[in-house]
């Protein structure tokens, strides 16, 4: 149990950037799959139909308003959320820009491969699975140093630029995001309850495993 203690730092990695466009082959492919990784487990949740995580409520509401995909509303999302970096002066990397692409992309495949579930149990085990992979997700791109996504770029910035403490700031953007994407008709319930209480962990636990196997 030791290799799954849980990490409270980002570690370095031997694919660990010096800057946030230090590219390389092996980084990239790193990002990718965290990136695709965590876009798989946001669809679980969605697919999971007990409730979405904070941000894919508000991508689903939008989404129903505006009759276009799931993919398509997490892309306009994201994309609104990095201009909002602009007036905060925070500056994106490589990371940045495949995290809006990538993610939208594997989301859409996501909700369009994964059966839509209507059995409450079997939900509740999608939604468990969906929140594990985005723990694992965050902890391969994260560590990649290729720069945050929009939404955890928009609240470090917020955070520097207020001095309110970052768990504050998170919770009130994505209080916020959960409220404006159920008046939408995002799906909120139990699967939006677990993301919100156990992903912390679920990454924390990931970079635990992902510090340990560098290190050996």
């Amino acid at each position: 149990m030791e290799f799954f203690r849980p990490h409270k730092s980002v570690p370095k990695t031997p694919w660990t950037a010096n800057g946030r466009w230090d590219l390389s082959l092996n980084r990239v492919m790193i990002l990718f799959g965290g990136l695709f990784i965590f876009g798989i487990g946001d669809s679980l949740l969605i697919q999971g139909n007990i409730g979405n995580a904070p941000w894919s409520v508000l991508a689903q509401g939008v989404a129903r308003r505006a009759d276009i995909t799931m993919g398509w509303s997490t892309l306009i999302l994201s994309t609104v959320v990095l201009l909002a970096w602009i007036p905060l002066r925070e500056k994106p990397g490589f990371g940045t820009i495949s995290n809006i692409l990538v993610i939208a992309v594997a989301i859409q495949i996501g909700v369009s491969v994964i059966p839509l579930q209507h059995n409450y149990f079997v939900g509740i085990i999608y939604s468990l699975v969906g929140v594990g992979a985005v723990g694992i997700a965050t902890s391969l791109y994260i560590t990649c140093g290729l720069g945050p996504g929009p939404r955890d770029g928009l609240m470090t910035a917020l955070h520097r630029r207020t001095g309110v403490r970052v768990g504050r700031v998170r919770f009130a953007i994505e209080s916020s995001v959960v409220v404006l994407g159920a008046l939408l008709g995002g799906n909120v319930g139990l699967g939006t309850l677990l993301f919100a209480g156990l992903i912390g962990q679920s990454i924390a636990v990931a970079l635990g495993v992902v510090s340990r196997y560098t290190a050996k």
